[in-house]
């Protein structure tokens, strides 16, 4: 086993970091993240973490470069400050969907903040439903990818009603039919097509939903154009209610507006991203969050004891 167990958090979700010290029983270990006049980050650690067992929880949510540069130092700091062992809890990794190059001469970005986190001096990193599971390979040292399925599962089960869970497109089957086989309930998938060029997108939809409670899962929310249009054409095809959830609450752009002007009665989503005022100005959404589970992550690494039985 390692030294002491202590909690870090940067700026970017620091109530999540309360919560998951709070599930463990321990208090934040002190650290200053401050901003210089010029905009630089300043970094000092509040305690002697020597030989410790150091865990930085920080998503790398908007601002993504902020919040990313911010880890790093938080990193570098604790290296030089002879931790025994720094593991980054990124409940939600920026830059996820920059996984391949589908463009000639672009970069991929989901590797280079692997190196980023790595080199800063990172030796084992815990995340949170990754866009892409293959990026766990862009790391050398240990990743656990923890799924926030079970979370939302227990609010799924309250329902009342006929379910059918619905993917809102052709890449999100195999998480729609997890949630599915786990509910034993229906399945339905969103097809998404152009037939000619400079047509508009044609949306159907693959199997039974008239009568039901449609849910559309997916691993976030970005701009909410997707998941609004999904709601959109399963009333058409005779949804009772329809209903949103999601990993990862980002919600740019006019993504609050589009949730309050959709045909969404809820939208469930955790809080690997911290929302803030968001919520004020969208009653539908509703936050599950996902503390207990990345502290029984924590406390199973930390007492090297099975972090697979979180994945039951």
């Amino acid at each position: 086993m390692h030294g002491d167990l202590k909690i870090l958090t940067g700026s970017s979700n620091p109530e999540l970091a309360k919560a998951i010290c709070n599930h463990l029983g321990c208090q934040l270990t002190p650290a200053v993240c401050e901003t210089f006049s010029d905009g630089e980050i300043r970094i000092e650690i509040g305690a002697n973490v020597r030989g410790d067992d150091v865990f930085v929880v920080q998503s790398t949510c908007a601002p993504v470069n902020y919040n990313l540069m911010q880890l790093c130092l938080m990193l570098d700091a604790l290296k030089r400050a002879s931790v025994g062992r720094v593991t980054a809890v990124v409940p939600y990794y920026g830059y996820a969907r920059q996984d391949r190059k589908v463009v000639p001469r672009a970069p991929i970005s989901a590797k280079v903040v692997a190196d980023f986190l790595t080199t800063a001096g990172m030796h084992r990193l815990v995340t949170v439903d990754l866009h892409a599971g293959q990026i766990q390979g862009f790391f050398n040292t240990p990743v656990d990818n923890l799924y926030a399925a079970p979370v939302i599962l227990d609010y799924l089960r309250d329902i009342q009603g006929d379910i059918v869970m619905v993917s809102p497109d052709a890449g999100g089957v195999e998480r729609a039919r997890a949630f599915a086989k786990r509910l034993n309930a229906g399945l339905a998938i969103i097809d998404k097509r152009r037939d000619q060029p400079n047509q508009a997108q044609a949306m159907h939809v693959i199997g039974d939903v008239k009568g039901k409670v449609a849910v559309v899962v997916d691993d976030m929310i970005d701009t909410a154009g997707t998941m609004v249009a999904a709601a959109r054409v399963l009333m058409e095809n005779g949804a009772k209610e329809v209903m949103a959830c999601a990993t990862h609450p980002v919600l740019s752009g006019p993504a609050i507006e589009r949730l309050n002007n959709s045909a969404f009665s809820k939208v469930l989503v955790t809080d690997t991203v911290p929302l803030g005022d968001k919520l004020e100005h969208c009653d539908k959404i509703t936050v599950l969050s996902i503390a207990s589970l990345l502290a029984r992550s924590i406390h199973n690494i930390h007492t090297e004891s099975s972090v697979s039985v979180l994945f039951v």
